[in-house]
């Protein structure tokens, strides 16, 4: 072939083996529509699911509904999975849907290695993997795609993973949610019993000290004590005024002298005395004592109370996150069995082949007459 061919030349070799070129043509259509038509069919089904989208933490919302300062704090499952390196949540699920256990868990429920013949689950996870397709695009639908010569099994292997995919991120959220519930409750419980103890502290505190409110009971103490002093003075003045003009066995003379040494012997009380349990009064003196007593354990039972409080808000948003369950996972369309073959495509592969043969029997003929032109 050092020389050029004309388009004459050309047509004139391959007329004159047309018949080479004719028996080449026939055989490979019939040799390639023979193989077209002995290939198993095999169908597709097709499920698209949403991507599930975390719901957010009852306790994040709750602080965003109340303005609270700690709204900002609350994560969102999106934000979680972006500090992971991931582009979208539907990498997540789609990993999930490629996971050992979903595979493992289909094989036994179609009974895979007898439908694949299969002699271990290693073999037919790589024949199941082969046969599925599952990936999301710019729109993060999850497209779960599997071909199988039994166009019915094909629909049911596809909406079996779908299935999967739900039962796992659910009993995956229900075991984190009921997690944190069991842990808030048990704190709860405790601090339950950290409350009613400082209770209880505090009312021993207010029966030993009678200080029943630390601000306003020595202020009433001191008050009292200072009017003591001033009807003291009043019934003592009285008294002197009264010498100056009665006996000293006056019955009226002798009256207000009990009055003032009533009027003492409480006024010695209340600065000095004892106090006695279930008693509002306490002696000036021991007013500093009692009353820093009485702050310490007032301030063990607003320090429970506030824990309390804060438990018992984070265990009702754990109840709620329970309750919810995790994200729900929304089929967009459930796969139906396919109604056509989507393999082999027999019309191309007869065309191809046929035209192959064309072209490799025209290229033979060509080389042929070129070896008989050559100059020997």
């Amino acid at each position: 072939m050092g020389k050029d061919i004309s388009f004459g030349e050309l047509w004139s070799i391959l007329s004159r083996g047309w018949r080479t070129l004719a028996r080449a043509t026939l055989a490979a259509l019939l040799l390639s529509t023979a193989v077209a038509f002995l290939i198993p069919k095999e169908y597709s089904a097709e499920a698209v699911v949403m991507t599930p989208q975390q719901a957010q933490p009852s306790l994040s919302a709750m602080a965003q509904l109340a303005g609270g300062v700690g709204s900002g704090a609350g994560l969102s499952g999106l934000s979680l999975l972006s500090g992971f390196g991931l582009r979208n949540s539907a990498d997540l699920y789609i990993g999930i849907l490629e996971s050992r256990t979903i595979a493992d868990n289909i094989i036994a429920k179609f009974d895979l290695k007898r439908v694949y013949d299969a002699e271990d689950f290693y073999v037919t996870r790589k024949r199941l993997a082969h046969n599925t397709t599952i990936k999301s695009g710019k729109d993060t639908l999850i497209r779960v795609r599997v071909d199988d010569r039994d166009p019915k099994r094909s629909a049911d292997l596809a909406n079996a993973y779908v299935d999967e995919l739900s039962r796992q991120n659910s009993t995956a959220a229900l075991t984190e949610a009921a997690q944190r519930r069991l842990f808030f409750e048990s704190q709860l419980s405790k601090e339950k019993d950290n409350l009613a103890d400082s209770e209880i502290a505090m009312r021993d505190t207010q029966q030993s000290t009678g200080l029943v409110a630390v601000s306003g009971q020595p202020e009433a103490m001191l008050r009292s004590v200072a009017q003591l002093r001033a009807e003291i003075l009043g019934r003592q003045a009285q008294v002197d005024g009264m010498k100056t003009y009665v006996a000293d066995d006056n019955p009226r003379l002798k009256m207000v002298e009990r009055e003032i040494s009533s009027l003492q012997s409480e006024l010695s009380r209340l600065e000095k005395g004892s106090h006695i349990a279930g008693t509002p009064e306490v002696p000036v003196g021991q007013l500093p004592q009692a009353g820093l007593e009485y702050i310490r354990r007032y301030r063990d039972v607003k320090y429970h109370e506030a824990l309390y409080e804060i438990l018992a808000k984070q265990y009702e948003a754990a109840r709620l996150d329970e309750a919810k369950a995790g994200a729900v996972v929304q089929i967009i369309d459930k796969a139906v069995v396919p109604e056509r073959k989507s393999w082999p495509p027999r019309m191309i592969l007869i065309l191809a082949t046929t035209g192959f043969a064309a072209f490799a029997a025209s290229f033979w003929l060509l080389a042929q007459n070129n070896s008989l032109n050559s100059p020997a």
